[in-house]
């Protein structure tokens, strides 16, 4: 329509300057102006729903596989981070930006070759002629850039993992002076990204020339032919008869018929790195299915490996209501043992049956604490919980004193670390959570270390107290929590 409005507009002109002829082609121009910003908005919009979703059904997908990985096999945090938030978002972004305009390359040229053909076969034939050599030179070239970009994606996983260790152990970095030597292998890994970056950069940058080279010839030959068929110049007898409308018509179209593959290769980067998340995505294990008991917890000459380390043969069964306590010296595996009962290590030996995740509860020795107000960090569990709820979980675990001396209460705001918290307050903090939460099953690793007598006698009552009405496995070193146990498994 724009097309059509600008070669009417000129011929207008050239005629004689026709008032209607100039208002048609100037409305032809404009309303076809609007329908192309209309369509490329609504695009858009389109796209980014669609990533939108995709990225939602990912995580649904992708979190439980990630979460449920543990062991001397697991990846690196950061790794998993990567493959949680990097890969995803890789994924979002190639069907936001790339895959709308994928489509439009598929379908777009075909429709220009179309419409162009009814004004001039020659000039149609001109551009079908230069998209076969370019389908060739980009197949050739995103197959570089696939194998790039899969390079690219594993060394930024690699970073990420590094950094995140790193990190992590800062005081035993600097307790060996160890900082120059870890700089010099942070360096090399950021190195080796910057590389595997340039090396899909000049890929792209590969792509982008091969289309600039066939976009630009046949906008020229197209510009060439109509030029000396208008002037009669044609070295050959003339196949058609071409008018100043149908030439200015086609020179107009030639630039459309590359345009929506000028789009497929500026997204091209989306492709090849949503591409190579997908690919690593699928690497990911699935989830493997566990027998689950009716109720409680069964464990059968169960043994857990680690390098270096065998935890078991342990045997037990705990029904729906009792407490036992696992007890051991440190390092003996009571925390392994632990994450095994909650489905997050596979036993090497024996047979494990617990309750799916949704029925267990987990009070760890260090909870996670998101940058939010205390009461969200307390609702994670369970995000419905009703403030009565809260208040009382508070006070079952002695955080009451502590959240009235805090101006704003329990919606006072905390840091990932929970600066102003003690070691003691933060186990709390998880105990509490795991109250509010109201599963079946809780599991409390060393609940009463970093606290004082008498706060440490009310979290035991309190256990016992909840061993009356759910399934309570708590791994400790404390003799009083122990005396209370129904059954005792010393590592």
């Amino acid at each position: 329509m724009f097309a059509w409005g600008v070669a009417t507009a000129l011929e207008a002109r050239l005629a004689g300057g026709t008032t209607s002829g100039l208002a048609t082609g100037s409305a032809l121009v404009v309303l076809g102006g609007l329908l192309r910003l209309a369509s490329q908005y609504s695009a858009q919009v389109l796209g980014f729903d669609k990533g939108r979703a995709l990225a939602r059904a990912r995580r649904a997908a992708v979190f439980p596989r990630l979460l449920a990985i543990a062991g001397p096999g697991a990846p690196a945090l950061g790794a998993t981070a990567t493959f949680g938030i990097d890969h995803i978002a890789a994924e979002q972004a190639r069907a936001a930006r790339f895959d709308p305009v994928r489509q439009s390359a598929t379908l777009a040229p075909l429709l220009v070759v179309v419409v162009v053909a009814f004004q001039s076969r020659v000039a149609a034939l001109i551009l079908f002629a230069t998209l076969i050599p370019f389908v060739i030179g980009m197949i050739l070239a995103g197959g570089a850039a696939r194998q790039a970009a899969d390079r690219q994606m594993a060394a930024i996983a690699a970073l990420s993992a590094l950094y995140v260790d790193r990190i992590r152990h800062l005081p035993i970095i600097r307790h060996f002076g160890a900082e120059e030597r870890i700089a010099r292998q942070a360096g090399g890994a950021a190195q080796d990204v910057a590389e595997r970056t340039i090396a899909v950069l000049r890929a792209a940058f590969l792509s982008s020339a091969v289309l600039e080279f066939f976009a630009a010839l046949s906008v020229a030959l197209v510009a060439v032919y109509c030029g000396f068929s208008l002037l009669g110049l044609l070295p050959f007898p003339a196949p058609e008869h071409l008018d100043y409308r149908a030439a200015f018509f086609v020179l107009v179209m030639a630039p459309e018929f590359y345009l929506p593959m000028r789009r497929l290769a500026a997204a091209y980067h989306e492709k090849q790195l949503g591409e190579a998340a997908e690919k690593a995505l699928a690497e990911v294990p699935e989830l493997v299915a566990r027998p689950c008991a009716s109720e409680g917890v069964a464990l059968r000459d169960v043994v857990v490996v680690w390098p270096g380390h065998r935890i078991g043969p342990i045997s037990f069964e705990l029904g729906r209501v009792g407490l036992v306590c696992i007890t051991g010296p440190t390092g003996s595996g009571k925390t392994s043992l632990l994450a095994a009962i909650a489905g997050q290590v596979a036993p090497s030996e024996g047979t494990l049956e617990t309750l799916p995740p949704g029925a267990i509860a987990w009070a760890g020795q260090v909870p996670l604490l998101l940058p939010t107000t205390l009461a969200e960090n307390l609702r994670l569990g369970r995000p419905d919980a009703d403030c009565a709820s809260v208040a009382k979980a508070v006070g079952a675990v002695g955080l009451d004193a502590l959240v009235a001396s805090r101006t704003d209460g329990l919606a006072t705001v905390i840091d990932h670390h929970g600066a102003w918290l003690s070691g003691g307050e933060r186990r709390r903090v998880g105990l509490a959570r795991a109250l509010i939460a109201d599963r079946a099953l809780l599991l409390a690793d060393e609940p009463t270390a970093d606290l004082d007598a008498p706060s440490a006698e009310r979290i035991v009552a309190l256990l016992a107290n909840e061993a009356k009405r759910r399934a309570v496995i708590v791994a400790t070193h404390d003799e009083r929590l122990a005396a209370v146990a129904d059954r005792i498994i010393a590592l």
